[in-house]
């Protein structure tokens, strides 16, 4: 039988890529969509949708300021979720760990299936040149910063380096936040421009040469092939799991 799906944020982008991509696939059946704002098939009450519907799965495209409690109402109710997501404060996502037993909640920071290999080669090489620094850049509506997957990539760096960063000098900062944010011993610098959409390169450097692993989403039709399988595999899931790394290493 097909999976029965709502999406919530189904008004905004993401949620127009995610109603597209999950209405061409049989293995899925769109239950319902949710907005701020009803429209043609967008309906504005969530509860009364998740009560109407019964779906197996919430797939959360809204912002980090209502995903907690989207995620939070759902999985009381039984049904998994998948959260797209990012910027949620961690007093939240300890609430959704919680109530993800017996159930089970997807944290996905990128649905990018290159982002994820970029993310996982950068751990590859981190083993070998720990010094490393991150770059970020998306369109000039993103808020929260860094982003989920560069947080996401300097956590996977942290765990897979084998010896230390090597030790920088005090900085002389002649503007506050020159260096970026450090984010598990690793630096990360953010960027909000227009004409961007989600991109982000990781640097190595070590004795005489550079590394630069690089990803860039041109179209969110690169998110289709993410959110499709995390919406398969949620299913199979308990508790909270975190990354499409996950399910594809």
């Amino acid at each position: 039988m097909a999976i029965k799906v709502v999406i919530v944020g189904a008004s905004g982008r993401m949620g127009a890529v995610a109603s597209r991509c999950l209405a061409a696939d049989p293995r899925f059946e769109i239950a319902g969509r949710v907005g701020r704002v009803e429209a043609d098939g967008v309906e504005s009450d969530l509860e009364a949708c998740l009560n109407r519907t019964s779906p197996d799965v919430l797939l959360e495209l809204t912002t980090g300021r209502t995903a907690g409690a989207h995620s939070l109402l759902a999985l009381r109710r039984g049904v998994r979720v998948v959260i797209g997501s990012t910027g949620l404060p961690q007093v939240e996502l300890d609430e959704i760990e919680k109530a993800a037993t017996g159930s089970a909640a997807f944290l996905v920071p990128n649905f990018a299936v290159g982002a994820v290999l970029m993310m996982h080669f950068a751990g590859l090489a981190s083993a070998w040149l720990p010094d490393a620094e991150i770059i970020e850049l998306h369109h000039e509506k993103k808020v929260d910063a860094p982003s989920g997957t560069a947080m996401r990539t300097a956590q996977i760096i942290q765990e897979s380096r084998t010896c230390e960063a090597l030790a920088l000098p005090e900085p002389l900062l002649k503007a506050e936040g020159a260096r970026g944010a450090r984010v598990n011993e690793v630096p990360v610098h953010s960027v909000r421009l227009r004409g961007m959409l989600a991109h982000q390169e990781v640097l190595f450097g070590g004795q005489g040469e550079v590394l630069t692993i690089r990803h860039d989403s041109l179209d969110r039709s690169s998110f289709e092939s993410g959110i499709c399988l995390s919406c398969e595999k949620v299913m199979e899931m308990s508790g909270l799991v975190v990354g499409l790394e996950s399910v594809m290493f």
